[in-house]
């Protein structure tokens, strides 16, 4: 069995890089041991949501785990074969669904299978599940992926109890991504969402974002409105821009005593913001491809190299040998490229 090791705590040393060497581990068939897991966090080791990812992973592989409770800092993972299954993730907290999914998507691309999985689906230091859906997805399509998704209901922070389903079809024919800048806005698109809360919140936030997308360019807004009830109260915005190459987005979440126009405001500027630099790729899309560009080749524009994806192609070529170049400065635009395409 071969073994690859890696260590937890370089670069960003968050969860991504447990979700992408997990991820990789099934896909490839390799060992992993991930040692100094979140070293240098202030709460070092294993959070209850990256542990339902591994989980989420080990069910969809047959795998054998060691280590993998929470506040553990060494992980070993031994995949089995993967199969197409019916994979359930119950967070019991509003842990995010979308970074679960992050961990099981590129895996289930190569057997498929579906997926239900309950926590939260707009919360704090995670994409929301509207920008996975529509800006994510969307690209992985462009690569020849399909995935459905839907959202049953919506989870905020604390209490969580959103659910989305969802499948993923075996990505048949990869095709290679080519999307360094764009050359024209066509449309502005978004969901503005209120759960156990006044329509109206929905609204003022749609309303204000569509004004200041307005403010700059000339092109149809379109922002869907959406009021659901579940076990909390919550609300946010998810904008994008529909270009020639790919989309682009911008996000926002209320709370309490913050008003519906700056939550709608924050999620246009956000997004004006990452359409200034003319690249193809917004700055979260850009670390979020890297492990499906190795398998599908191409080159993107990215709006800033950020930790994030300098982390992930170090994960990515921890398997896989050197497959990228990137080229610019962290905090910066930048292009990456993939100089060889891996084949499994």
């Amino acid at each position: 069995m071969e073994w690859v090791e890696i260590d937890g705590s370089y670069g960003e040393g968050g969860g991504q890089i447990l979700r992408t060497a997990v991820a990789l581990s099934v896909i490839t068939g390799k060992a992993v041991r991930i040692t100094r897991i979140r070293a240098n966090r202030p709460n070092p080791g294993l959070r209850p949501q990256h542990l339902h990812g591994i989980l989420a992973l080990k069910e969809l592989s047959n795998a054998r785990v060691k280590g993998a409770q929470v506040g553990s800092t060494e992980l070993e993972f031994i995949p089995g074969e993967a199969k197409p299954r019916h994979i359930r993730v119950p967070i019991k907290t509003a842990g995010s669904i979308t970074l679960v999914l992050q961990a099981l998507l590129p895996a289930m691309a190569f057997v498929g299978g579906n997926f239900e999985i309950t926590g939260g689906t707009d919360v704090p230091w995670s994409p929301p599940v509207d920008y996975l859906k529509h800006v994510t997805l969307f690209a992985l399509e462009k690569m020849g992926l399909k995935v459905e998704l839907e959202i049953k209901r919506r989870g905020h922070y604390p209490k969580g109890g959103g659910l989305v389903v969802g499948s993923v079809e075996p990505w048949g024919e990869r095709r290679s991504l080519k999307a360094l800048k764009w050359n024209r806005v066509e449309r502005f698109a978004g969901i503005s969402h209120a759960t156990n809360l006044p329509s109206h919140v929905a609204e003022r936030q749609a309303k204000a974002a569509k004004e200041r997308l307005k403010e700059l360019y000339n092109v149809p807004v379109e922002i869907e409105t959406e009021v659901s009830r579940s076990l909390g109260p919550g609300s946010g915005i998810v904008v994008w821009a529909e270009t020639d190459k790919l989309r682009l987005g911008g996000d926002a979440l209320g709370k309490r005593g913050k008003p519906a126009e700056v939550v709608g405001k924050e999620a246009a500027d956000e997004l004006l913001s990452q359409l200034r630099t003319g690249m193809a790729a917004d700055k979260f899309l850009g670390d979020q491809l890297i492990p499906f560009l190795a398998f599908a080749g191409g080159e993107i524009g990215v709006v800033e190299i950020t930790n994030h994806l300098v982390t992930n192609v170090w994960v990515v070529e921890k398997f896989l040998g050197k497959v990228f170049e990137v080229e610019g400065e962290v905090g910066g635009p930048g292009v990456v490229r993939v100089m060889r395409r891996v084949e499994v």
